[in-house]
């Protein structure tokens, strides 16, 4: 099954729908624009689910808030995106630069400083975070805080030589929030519920990562399917526990339980989003959700730059269970690209990024090849973009093509595969930590 919209590639004139017409100048960028070098440092974005603009572009907004508030199931991927991302309908894009900003919080909050006290937890309390990150605008409330715990222990002699930053095993990784404003729901069509993970940021997260191998999902996660495979690493900081903290799936759960109680009677949707690491735990969490919660309203994933997470049978599981995963790829971001290899679907090759491992395989040596627990399977739907269409951007290192605002800055400006880049978007994040690599 491949679902992805198409890789972006350069242009010199629109070609699609008029509801995405733009002229020629929105299609190519100019040389003063061309030759301006691209700095996380340097660009910002305002709020996109709350724009500024004159009477003529309020007028607009309404239109725009009527359409998501009446075929917001559509773009929460009931109809898994059909018409939507090529060209990129305006209102996703909106939605996706919204849940984008959840995510930065996430990493705004986060205390990165190996030298403080407070390492590895959220700088602020669990009321004002966001408001303290700077998106005080939202019209949602943080209900609860998220901790990832690393199942590693290092070995004594490991720990006595080694600062006690790089032995920490469970850190602050997200949050959940919950809309509480009477408009934003208005807007939304629904109380809107977002699960928010920032990406690898602490050594043992680092360590997990690197267990690629696939594993089995315990069987209260895959209770009809014992063949489901994750990732080991990323299984281990979604369920392991400490003495003193429970597991995220725990955590989770019962925040979930909550809300599903609380809101019964109303519409309700939830968004689970993350960047690198924060994706891949992103589709662990929504999976689990759907599978613990047999009435749970529609589940989404919205994840950026996120790494390969399970084998075949565990996206049947998730197809199975209603999750819907909108992936945002750079298809110049080798992170997407790992861990393991995929076989397409047509069985006629393997894929390891963008290179042909072998062709005509014999289901002999393909199982073979599977018992390694190193074949993967892409899942859900993708919006692939491209940073080496962006001049600003195109500069080959592998950080930029990772980061958080990069990604913002591509769906910003993506309109289509015919028509990658708009000139003339400016919104990209202004700069916080969120350059993670998993």
């Amino acid at each position: 099954m491949k679902l992805a919209a198409g890789i972006a590639s350069p242009c010199n004139m629109f070609q699609g729908s008029s509801h995405h017409l733009v002229n020629s100048s929105h299609c190519s960028a100019t040389t003063s624009q061309q030759s301006q070098k691209f700095t996380s440092a340097n660009l910002r974005i305002s709020n996109s689910w709350n724009p500024q603009g004159n009477h003529t572009s309020r007028q607009c907004l309404v239109s725009k808030a009527s359409k998501l508030r009446d075929k917001w199931m559509e773009f929460q991927g009931i109809k898994n995106w059909e018409g939507l991302l090529d060209p990129l309908d305006d209102n996703l894009r909106n939605e996706i630069l919204r849940y984008g900003e959840f995510v930065e919080a996430a990493y705004r909050c986060f205390d990165f400083d190996t030298a403080s006290p407070g390492y590895a937890t959220c700088l602020y309390p669990k009321n004002t975070m966001l408001n303290q990150c700077g998106f005080s605008s939202t019209g949602y409330k943080v209900t609860k805080s998220l901790h990832a715990t690393c199942g590693v222990q290092l070995p004594q002699y490991c720990t006595e030589r080694i600062p006690n930053w790089m032995s920490t095993r469970s850190s602050w990784i997200g949050y959940v929030a919950v809309c509480n404003d009477t408009n934003e729901i208005a807007r939304l069509g629904r109380r809107d519920v977002v699960v928010a993970y920032r990406g690898t940021a602490t050594s043992m997260e680092w360590v997990e990562n690197l267990r690629a191998t696939l594993t089995c999902l315990p069987s209260e996660m895959a209770p009809d399917n014992c063949e489901s495979m994750v990732q080991s690493g990323f299984l281990s900081l979604y369920t392991s526990t400490t003495g003193t903290r429970p597991s995220l799936q725990e955590i989770i759960r019962d925040e979930i339980s909550k809300i599903l109680s609380k809101y019964a009677d109303e519409p309700l949707s939830i968004t689970v989003t993350g960047h690198s690491l924060g994706a891949a735990l992103a589709t662990l969490t929504a999976h689990d959700i759907t599978t613990t919660f047999k009435h749970a309203p529609l589940v989404t994933v919205v994840s950026f730059g996120g790494p390969r997470v399970g084998n075949r049978n565990f996206r049947c599981q998730l197809e199975k269970n209603g999750t819907k995963v909108l992936r945002i790829v750079n298809s110049d971001d080798p992170i997407t690209k790992v861990p393991g290899f995929v076989f397409e679907d047509n069985k006629e090759f393997a894929r390891n990024g963008d290179v042909k491992i072998a062709g005509g395989l014999s289901k002999w040596l393909q199982k073979r090849v599977e018992e390694t627990q190193w074949v993967y399977a892409e899942i859900g739907n993708e919006l692939r973009l491209s940073s080496r269409d962006c001049p600003q951007i195109n500069d080959g290192n592998m950080a930029t093509c990772h980061d958080l605002k990069t990604y913002l800055h591509l769906v910003n400006n993506f309109v289509s595969s015919n028509c990658p880049l708009r000139a003339t978007a400016k919104k990209v994040l202004n700069r916080s930590p969120s350059t993670a690599f998993v």
